[in-house]
């Protein structure tokens, strides 16, 4: 066992014990005397509080109430560490190479028997909503690193039964209604694009790249509207914005005033997805404007209500 890792479980196997003498460090990891003295060093330089007592029954200590860390946590601070931890259960796939359940298990190593009660009881009265993410996204890793790097990619992605390749600088991941999703530049005909990460197939990361991470974030809307795009106005009843605080996208904003409403672009091509964004808010939609996506919008509701006249 490295010294690296052999402090690492040295650190959890010390934790939950008040003291210890230096034949339990010798016994359990094999190790000399004269090696158990220099991990103890090595231990608190790392931020264990560590005491000695000597004497004839000499033995070392570990203060209490003291996470293993030269920072102190409170007990609120505890518990807001723990349940973001516990976020990541709902997903099958994360940009990190860990394991939920070990890094559960390294948390609790680090708190007391009655730390670890109180945040399994508070489990069990506090519920918060997820979206499970089923969809194994394999390359976040890669895709995330490659947004560090500020480099280019070069992908297979599979949609509607086809792959096709494509040259992208990432420049963002997010992960919305149980799906991780990249954003990024499509360097051939420099377009803004989204990419559903469980379908890339294949990632290969290069060198070179075009753009600095601040340049693509403050351009990414401007290099996603397209020449052609079109504006529109919904107004909503004031009751409806929390809908739009629910799920809104980049290219509309919430005003409020006299009236509530909604303004943005979409994109040709794009009008299917505006009309089913605003099916959602039902009788709150006071006017809408372009009469194009007004119309699309009936459409559906027709379509909508002859499919239950039908069943």
């Amino acid at each position: 066992m490295k010294k690296s890792e052999r402090l690492n479980d040295m650190i959890r196997y010390l934790n939950g014990r008040e003291f210890f003498n230096l034949s339990d460090l010798m016994d359990k990891y094999n190790i000399s005397k004269s090696t158990a003295l220099r991990d103890i060093s090595s231990l608190e330089e790392l931020g264990m509080p560590i005491f000695a007592e000597y004497g004839r029954h000499g033995r070392y200590g570990i203060l209490k109430n003291r996470l293993l860390s030269p920072i102190i946590f409170t007990m609120d601070e505890v518990y807001a560490l723990y349940f973001a931890m516990l976020t990541l259960e709902a997903y099958q796939s994360t940009p990190f190479h860990l394991s939920v359940n070990q890094l559960n298990e390294k948390f609790e190593n680090c708190l007391s028997k009655e730390q670890i009660k109180q945040i399994h009881n508070m489990k069990k009265i506090l519920q918060f909503e997820m979206y499970p993410h089923h969809h194994v996204s394999r390359f976040l890793d890669k895709i995330l690193k490659s947004i560090l790097n500020e480099s280019s990619c070069r992908i297979q992605y599979a949609k509607n039964n086809q792959e096709k390749s494509y040259q992208v600088q990432f420049f963002k991941i997010s992960a919305k209604f149980g799906q991780w999703y990249a954003a990024g530049i499509e360097l051939k005909k420099n377009q803004h694009r989204v990419f559903r990460c469980d379908r890339i197939a294949f990632i290969e990361e290069d060198i070179e790249s075009r753009f600095s991470i601040d340049e693509l974030v403050s351009r990414s809307l401007e290099i996603y509207r397209s020449e052609n795009s079109i504006d529109f106005e919904v107004e909503i009843l004031e009751q409806a914005k929390d809908i739009f605080y629910k799920e809104h996208y980049p290219s509309m904003k919430l005003e409020s005033g006299n009236k509530t409403v909604i303004k943005g672009f979409y994109n040709p091509g794009e009008e299917d997805f505006l009309a089913n964004y605003f099916m959602r808010y039902g009788h709150y939609v006071k006017s809408v404007k372009p009469e194009s996506l007004k119309q699309m919008i009936q459409n559906r509701a027709e379509n909508l209500l002859k499919h239950y006249r039908k069943i």
